[in-house]
């Protein structure tokens, strides 16, 4: 695939943004279209609330009518989504799937999703910095580039052990 999937809001009827959200997961499991509509999600808070001198906490939402899919637009997704009962459009000009920025998406989920670029690969020899095991040398066994993560099997007292490390706390050693 190409194209990276973007987050995207989709305009729902009042009161049917969990029903819209179950129904394109449903659709994206029997046609297999994992690879296109990636994650589906009705943006919740919880809230405390006091009634009758009694408190409890209860799930509010947050954009009520809304629903946010991480896709790829093509013209399957498209039709996917846009036939989805209880969906109105996608929220946009003409009702064009329009992508959120990078920064829409970091206010909504609390992630930074730009970019994130790395000089190794699995396999390489990095050293770490910046931790507790600042110094120590390891092997790269996986790089999550969502998450900005990497594991690294790295030998402390003759034991190999595993570690998960922000990408930023890793340097490739030269050779």
């Amino acid at each position: 695939m190409s194209e990276a999937a973007r987050w995207y809001v989709i305009h729902t009827y009042s009161g049917y943004e969990n029903k819209v959200a179950q129904n394109i997961e449903k659709v994206v499991e029997n046609r297999k279209l994992h690879d296109l509509i990636q994650e589906v999600r009705v943006p919740t808070e919880k809230v405390t609330e006091i009634t009758d001198g009694k408190t409890k906490e209860v799930e509010h939402k947050t954009y009520p009518c809304y629903v946010l899919v991480k896709m790829v637009v093509t013209d399957d997704s498209w039709y996917v989504v846009r036939n989805t009962r209880g969906c109105t459009g996608f929220v946009g000009p003409a009702s064009e799937p329009t992508p959120l920025s990078d920064e829409e998406v970091k206010q909504l989920f609390g992630i930074d999703v730009s970019s994130v670029k790395v000089n190794f690969k699995e396999g390489d020899r990095v050293r770490i910095s910046g931790s507790a095991m600042d110094g120590f040398v390891g092997v790269v066994q996986s790089i999550n580039l969502d998450e900005k993560t990497v594991d690294v099997l790295v030998s402390i007292f003759g034991r190999e052990t595993p570690a998960t490390l922000p990408v930023s706390q890793v340097v490739l050693v030269e050779d």
